[in-house]
């Protein structure tokens, strides 16, 4: 008797899964460049010569100021801070921008989905 022969059919290899690491550092490198073009472009809008900054506009700089790195790195002087303000009110704004843009930014860094596990249960 001959023994029967093993399937020959070839299965396709499924694609390689992208880590989500990795996704998320694309992410935030495109997310990054994408802001660095936006802020050279009205960079020159926000910081006149004539325009003195107050609390709000303090809050918008400090928000965007991390995204003034790419554009830095390219080689382009782009102003991050309003050197004709109001003081104390700008700079606390400008603080407190630069914090909840931190926190947005790197909280979508380090942001994990729930998994469907409860806590404290084994796999």
């Amino acid at each position: 008797m001959a023994a029967a022969a093993p399937d020959q059919t070839a299965t396709p290899a499924s694609p390689p899964k992208v880590k989500p690491g990795v996704v998320k550092i694309v992410g935030l490198v495109v997310l990054s460049l994408l802001l660095g073009f936006g802020y050279n472009r009205e960079a020159s809008r926000s910081y006149g010569p004539e325009r003195v900054a107050g609390f709000g506009l303090g809050m918008l700089h400090g928000a965007l100021m991390p995204a003034a790195l790419p554009t830095l790195m390219m080689g382009k002087d782009v102003p991050i801070y309003a050197r004709n303000n109001v003081g104390r009110g700008y700079n606390i704004g400008f603080i407190l921008g630069l914090n909840l843009c931190g926190t947005v930014f790197f909280g979508f860094a380090f942001w994990q989905p729930k998994s469907g596990r409860r806590p404290g249960e084994m796999e």
